[in-house]
């Protein structure tokens, strides 16, 4: 799953990364701890040159913004009424400097981690938008497509969202439902790293640059996850 996202690029370097300018209301302020209900920055198949945000959280039915879906099963989001109309017209990247996922190592509490690609500036995660409508408001949402963990992941968690590879990014806003499908696997390179960082991420309140710095412990069990 994906639970929590980071966005902390220059806006200079992520309008250059992704070939797209920032047009959401309020402008782009760096992020390092997103939290689901909060604003995720999005490129959409709609505005492939354009960065917006858009509330992270799909609520189709809900009766409030607030019960609303953060992932959806790749798997099986096409066979999903709720997001039929979004898996069929409205993919888009989710713009990411890293998403943060949890361990519990023999049943302890929780171990905070930090997945990235170190050498690219920003990564890009499948997702589906949709527009939800209320009484008196609309609302531009998205959530976050998952699959299986890739060997990377395995020892932390039993999902993953789907990275999309930088040669897939365009293709995913652009192919049709049959060859996006065909994107929703496993991350199928080997140049994502993970390390631990503090519990600090625990806590949505803490948004700044301590967040990413890792944990400092002789046990950290970075080794494990090491990506080669």
């Amino acid at each position: 799953m994906c639970g929590r996202n980071s966005l902390f690029v220059e806006q200079g370097d992520l309008e250059a990364r992704f070939d797209a300018e920032v047009v959401t209301d309020g402008g782009y302020t760096p992020r390092y701890n997103i939290a689901p209900g909060e604003d995720l920055f999005i490129i959409t198949n709609e505005a492939p040159d354009e960065v917006d945000a858009y509330h992270w959280g799909l609520p189709f039915w809900a009766d409030e913004p607030e019960e609303s879906i953060i992932n959806a099963r790749s798997e099986t989001a096409d066979e999903k009424r709720v997001f039929e109309q979004a898996w069929e017209s409205r993919p888009c990247l989710v713009l990411s400097s890293g998403f943060y996922e949890w361990k519990s190592p023999n049943g302890e509490m929780k171990h905070p981690y930090r997945i990235h690609r170190e050498d690219d500036p920003a990564i890009a995660m499948a997702g589906l938008w949709d527009v939800w409508g209320g009484d008196d408001e609309t609302i531009s949402c998205v959530t976050i497509l998952t699959t299986d963990p890739n060997d990377l992941m395995k020892p932390i968690h039993d999902r993953m969202p789907v990275v999309l590879p930088r040669d897939g990014e365009s293709e995913w806003l652009s192919a049709g439902p049959n060859a996006r499908k065909e994107l929703c696997r496993p991350y199928p390179k080997d140049d994502l790293d993970v390390y631990e960082i503090s519990t600090r991420v625990n806590n949505p309140g803490n948004d700044d640059p301590q967040v990413i710095e890792p944990l400092d412990h002789e046990q950290s069990g970075l080794g494990e996850f090491s990506s080669g």
